[in-house]
């Protein structure tokens, strides 16, 4: 009744999001450190500056992990607190925080999955253009070198890329997340394929320079679309608008991964962006196609498709009243079967769910306690058609409940709350919330109490 052998159990987190210490020990600027500072951009004005202070606090953090049982941890490097120009000079403090959690990590048993890039892109380097510079890629495998030649002795998993989706549709086109800038769509698609080399050329650094053999993969969006009913018409619908391009921007899962794995850009993306694609240079493709070892997606909720009158895909709104979270998406479970069973019929690749949750309206009771009934049950819905998807032949290798702790969620700043941990922001005061209890029995059965819970 449980998940396969040597599934692996793990919750997630982002550098910018947990460590606050924004201007401490030789870090530089970020786009979200800049981006922070601008009037209107985060609710009620607030930044990750402290955030959950994990910089100073991870030990205690590292023993919370523990003490729920974790198996691993996905945790990210701030590309600026390691290089704080973002090319060029070493910030020696940056980089041993990094070397002391992964020995943190270790000590207790947890598998660090670094991921390298989560959004805080150095200031420094966007004022050189950021992501709109082809020299971006080669500047970003430098800072990845960086961390391979430091990390990697211990470190075997690695993530280049977290939704590149977000941050470059977000940060770069809707101009909602930073660096908030709204770019012409040509411009909006330069920035991706810089970002896709940057992906490519990560890969490569890591196989020159890691000291054991590593596994890699990209984290990205998971936009799934879940068949109405079970009919075989509906389900092809969903296929085939889950790995379609329709709309003039970066919602979508094939433009993203097809040169990743495939090393060509989708053909209905080709045809619907025309002139506004960029040239492609000779071997562009080939240094984005590397070979990876799994696919990272993030899964939140799916869309309701079913197949028209004449055959094609259409949405099916949820009913009136259907369950939402604190952050309005609508709870989907089905979503967790539908788009590993998709992605891996398509890519044969074997996936890891990077980052499945909820935000929550939690606080602490009276008896001190955080009691989150319905991330429990959030979670025991979707990890069921996790189980599904397995039991069907998908082959899924881990599960990373975001997140750890609860945090600083970007344009939300601290209203959201998506943790395993309370946070009291003010004292910094830590409670294991029920969920994280719960979550426990399931690590130490690997899934088997799913059926009991």
């Amino acid at each position: 009744m449980g998940f396969p052998k040597g599934f692996v159990w793990g919750a997630a987190a982002s550098s910018y999001q947990i460590e606050g210490a924004a201007h401490e020990d030789g870090k530089g600027l970020s786009t979200w450190d800049t981006f922070c500072q601008k009037a209107g951009t985060i609710w009620n004005g607030q930044s990750g500056d402290t955030a959950c202070d994990h910089y100073h606090r991870y030990e205690e953090d590292v023993g919370l992990m523990k003490q729920i049982g974790l198996q691993a941890y996905r945790l990210s490097i701030s590309w600026p607190r390691v290089v704080p120009q973002g090319t060029g000079a070493i910030n020696p403090k940056g980089l041993e925080f990094y070397d002391r959690l992964t020995d943190k990590l270790l000590a207790a048993d947890i598998s660090p999955y670094v991921t390298l890039f989560h959004w805080d892109y150095p200031d420094e380097l966007y004022r050189r253009g950021g992501w709109l510079n082809r020299d971006s890629s080669d500047w970003f495998a430098e800072y990845v070198k960086v961390v391979v030649e430091k990390l990697s002795d211990r470190v075997k998993y690695w993530i280049t890329l977290n939704e590149p989706q977000c941050f470059i549709g977000l940060g770069h086109q809707f101009g909602f997340h930073a660096p908030g800038d709204k770019l012409e769509f040509a411009e909006v698609l330069i920035a991706a394929h810089n970002a896709l080399l940057a992906h490519g050329k990560a890969i490569q650094a890591i196989r020159a320079y890691s000291k054991i053999k590593s596994q890699i993969g990209l984290a990205s969006v998971g936009i799934v679309n879940v068949p109405a009913t079970d009919s075989s018409e509906d389900v092809e619908a969903a296929r085939h608008a889950m790995f379609s391009v329709t709309s003039k921007d970066c919602w979508n899962n094939t433009w993203w991964t097809e040169p990743v794995l495939f090393g060509r850009y989708p053909e209905d993306g080709w045809e619907l962006f025309g002139s506004d694609i960029p040239p492609i240079q000779d071997k562009d493709m080939k240094t984005i196609c590397q070979p990876q070892d799994f696919l990272g997606v993030n899964i939140y909720f799916g869309q309701r498709t079913r197949a028209s009158k004449d055959g094609q895909p259409e949405a099916v709104p949820f009913p009136v009243g259907h369950a939402m979270t604190a952050f309005r998406f609508p709870v989907s479970p089905e979503a967790l079967y539908w788009g590993p069973r998709f992605l891996w019929e398509r890519y044969q690749l074997p996936i890891v769910i990077t980052e499945n949750g909820m935000s929550n309206i939690d606080w602490a009771s009276l008896d001190g306690k955080v009691h989150d009934p319905q991330r429990i049950d959030f979670l025991h819905r979707y990890l069921l058609e996790l189980q599904r998807a397995c039991k069907h032949g998908v082959e899924v290798h881990g599960y990373f409940q975001w997140s750890i702790l609860d945090n600083f969620e970007w344009t939300e700043g601290y209203k959201e709350r998506y943790g395993l941990v309370y946070v009291d922001y003010p004292t910094q005061k830590r409670i294991l919330k029920d969920s994280a209890y719960w979550y426990k029995k399931v690590i130490a059965s690997n899934g088997a109490t799913l059926g009991k819970l």
